[in-house]
């Protein structure tokens, strides 16, 4: 069950933010894409992209040894909204970020 108490906690801590605002970007991550983009350990992004899982902001697919994860698309329409809202009015939060993805998808 969507809680938007939780959906606002996670838009709260600047790690989950970037996620989110990331995976809302390019569509679907790795936790290595994110750990690359976000400079952080693989059990700090995990550990991140658990309580997002948890409380169903994000689905994840394991593939390999790496798991992708995405925004969860059923969210209710007004939470993924304040996403893309957020995401296109604050593109220079993760401007940085994203130049890391796009840099590692070109190697």
């Amino acid at each position: 069950m969507f809680e938007p108490l939780y959906f606002y906690k996670a838009l709260s801590e600047e790690t989950r933010l970037k996620s989110l605002l990331l995976m809302q970007s390019k569509g679907e991550l790795c936790v290595c894409d994110l750990m690359s983009a976000l400079n952080l350990s693989q059990p700090k992004v995990s550990r991140h992209l658990a309580e997002l899982r948890k409380h169903n902001l994000v689905i994840d697919d394991r593939r390999g040894k790496w798991v992708h994860y995405r925004v969860n698309p059923e969210l209710p329409a007004w939470a993924l909204q304040v996403l893309d809202l957020t995401l296109n009015n604050n593109q220079p939060m993760i401007e940085h970020e994203l130049r890391v993805i796009e840099a590692d998808k070109a190697q």
